[in-house]
């Protein structure tokens, strides 16, 4: 008879656990809402935090990297609440409308939503849940689906966020920057959960920033469900920037609908331990996405990112690129996968991914698949790492450029390609500026 191994709990599991048993009861949302977070922590239960047995945590043994668990935060107080007025500095020069969120609250008197655009409704998701609101019932936890454990992490704490819908061909040419932001004066953990709809033909760009301080081991475990519908354009903008001790796990669940554009960006310059991961499924004919992500990492950060595509309908077009920049002791891992269903015929996916490292202790991981069901498709991945062509840096310094100068001029054009997948001129220009300031910094 063979007796069942089960690996003992850590530290952070057990905290989870009690911490679930504390609060489910006070967490927003009822009926269904309820069942779901109930339902979601019993696979968390089962599964336990992810590690490096698992294929899709190979890389980041989350186990092993977050040795403890964080209360959940308290609310914010009066001068934390105050201070997301400065927050989102990245952005902080644009025409945007912030959605302000302190210590996983929303916090409305530093938001801007007033003279909302024909078509635009934006509310917090914390509301949106305690009132069974339609949209949240009928699409939560539905759009993409996923046995991930850290998204059922998030399902089963999912606390504030925003709700987001576009209506049929809607114009929203004002960039919605939803800003996250630690405040706390002590190490929490924060689960924001955002949903966005998109309906038929219409546009919208969207920015997401994280941010805290640094001495503060935080923990933050973010989601984001995006519906794009059928004729529509969605521009996304995700800016990882918490503090140097930070841990932050970021998800992304789209559906892609026919004819239908998403130009995905993620570009990470904070936080010890971050993942960041998509989920996107082609839900209609002749979509396009274009997925891209830009790291700047440097002393020991751990930045990982990992993309699942799933063409599950023909003539879909996919494009993944992933830029790392890795400085010190610091780890980039790319994980990419492509999947073509059967029947996703005419599908044309290409996924590549390319790290430069600045020092011989840097180390990039990439592993990219494919996996093919279909026979007409045009499919491919590559992957490089290496050092700043000698070539180039000769060339630079030839014309009279310091040897920091040029490295800087090189490193930044290498990041710029990662960029350019964002049509908003100033978008780009405030992601290029921050580049400049991660290189001004270097020693």
């Amino acid at each position: 008879m063979n007796a069942e191994i089960r690996p003992m709990k850590t530290a952070a599991e057990l905290k989870l656990a009690e911490a679930f048993a504390a609060v489910r009861a006070r967490l927003p949302g009822s009926g269904r809402v309820a069942d779901q977070r109930a339902h979601a922590f019993e696979r968390f239960e089962a599964a336990g935090l992810p590690h490096r047995r698992i294929e899709e945590w190979k890389y980041t043994d989350l186990r092993a990297l977050m040795r403890d668990a964080k209360p959940l935060a308290a609310a914010p107080s009066a001068d934390s609440r105050a201070g997301g007025r400065t927050a989102g500095k990245m952005f902080g020069g644009l025409d945007v409308r912030r959605i302000v969120f302190v210590d996983g609250s929303f916090v409305p008197e530093v938001s801007d939503l007033g003279g909302l655009e024909p078509g635009l409704a934006i509310a917090p998701m914390s509301r949106a849940l305690a009132e069974g609101d339609d949209l949240v019932a009928a699409r939560l936890g539905d759009v993409i689906a996923t046995d991930d454990v850290a998204v059922a992490l998030n399902t089963a704490f999912m606390g504030d966020g925003a709700v987001i819908r576009v209506g049929e061909n809607a114009r929203i040419d004002r960039p919605i920057h939803l800003v996250f932001v630690f405040a706390s004066a002590s190490a929490a953990a924060l689960f924001p959960r955002s949903l966005v709809e998109v309906g038929a033909g219409a546009s919208l760009t969207l920015l997401e920033s994280y941010e805290g301080p640094d001495g503060l081991d935080y923990q933050v475990n973010g989601a984001l469900e995006l519906v794009v519908g059928d004729d529509a354009s969605v521009d996304h903008v995700k800016v990882i920037d918490d503090g140097g001790q930070a841990l932050q796990v970021s998800s992304v669940m789209a559906q892609i609908g026919a004819r239908a554009k998403l130009r995905d960006l993620t570009f990470t310059v904070g936080g010890a331990v971050v993942r960041n991961q998509l989920f996107a499924r082609f839900a209609g004919e002749d979509a396009r996405l274009d997925a891209n992500s830009a790291t700047l990492a440097k002393q020991r950060q751990h930045v990982d990112t990992t993309l699942l595509i799933d063409h599950a309908v023909p003539g879909g077009v996919s494009r993944e690129l992933n830029k790392a920049v890795l400085d010190d002791e610091s780890r980039g891992v790319f994980q990419g996968k492509i999947i073509v269903r059967p029947g996703a015929q005419k599908t044309d996916g290409k996924m590549m991914s390319k790290a430069l490292l600045l020092s011989d202790e840097a180390e990039a991981d990439n592993k990219p698949e494919l996996e093919i069901f279909a026979d007409d498709v045009q499919c491919g991945h590559g992957a490089t790492a290496g050092a700043l062509d000698r070539d180039l840096l000769f060339y630079v310094k030839a014309r009279g450029v310091p040897q920091k100068a040029a490295e800087a001029l090189l490193i930044a054009a290498f990041v710029g390609e990662a960029l350019d997948v964002i049509e908003h001129d100033e978008i780009r220009e405030a992601l290029s500026a921050a580049t400049d300031a991660w290189l001004a910094g270097r020693a």
